[in-house]
């Protein structure tokens, strides 16, 4: 259980990062208080996190050698296109996903009605992060490490993963943000999907 911990902890909070859902809560919690955005932010992730793992395990009624092939090829696969992104990446900030994020809060807060209730910007939190976590790279890794490693210590580690991202968003996301090379973030979490493709290499094929 502790490997699966460390697994879903190492690899949501690298990955999250710098992602569209962080800045989903960086602009939430600039427009409404903090706790309804992280309450509805981490609630999304959890849920989805969950849903990742359930996915996983009725993938694992597969034969294990295909689980094991498919698992290495997607780590390795998301470790070299992640590479490849950031080598590509200006070392200039890049604001993309913040660009992405401020549409997608501008578009559902002109939809909805201008409540500020903590009830509202907790479901107004909730349903952005859920939308915009939905195929994400990070949701097809928790799948694929549910398929194989224990499955609560994914859901609880990738959970707290999840937890701290939302509360570095939260908090100060932000002054982060600005401060933090999203090229040096994608290519750590390159360099993290290679080393699960390593290990899950060795430990189906070369052990």
């Amino acid at each position: 259980m502790l490997t699966a911990f460390t697994a879903g902890l190492l690899l949501i909070t690298i990955s999250e990062l710098g992602d569209k859902t962080f800045f989903i809560a960086v602009i939430l919690s600039m427009r409404h208080s903090r706790w309804p955005v992280f309450i509805g932010v981490s609630a999304a992730l959890a849920t989805m996190t969950i849903l990742s793992v359930v996915l996983g395990q009725m993938v694992s009624v597969f034969p294990q050698i295909y689980i094991d092939y498919a698992e290495i090829a997607l780590f390795l696969g998301f470790g070299i296109k992640l590479l490849y992104d950031a080598s590509k990446m200006s070392a200039k900030p890049n604001h993309t996903e913040e660009k992405e994020a401020i549409a997608a809060v501008e578009k559902a807060e002109s939809q909805l009605a201008k409540q500020h209730t903590f009830l509202a910007v907790c479901s107004e939190a909730f349903a952005l992060t859920f939308v915009a976590e939905w195929g994400d790279r990070t949701q097809i890794a928790t799948i694929a490490l549910a398929a194989t490693y224990q499955p609560l210590g994914i859901i609880v580690g990738a959970t707290l993963g999840h937890a701290i991202c939302s509360a570095i968003a939260v908090t100060g996301g932000k002054l982060i943000a600005g401060r933090v090379s999203e090229r040096m973030i994608t290519a750590i979490g390159g360099c993290l999907f290679l080393i699960f493709g390593a290990v899950a290499l060795w430990e189906n094929v070369g052990g």
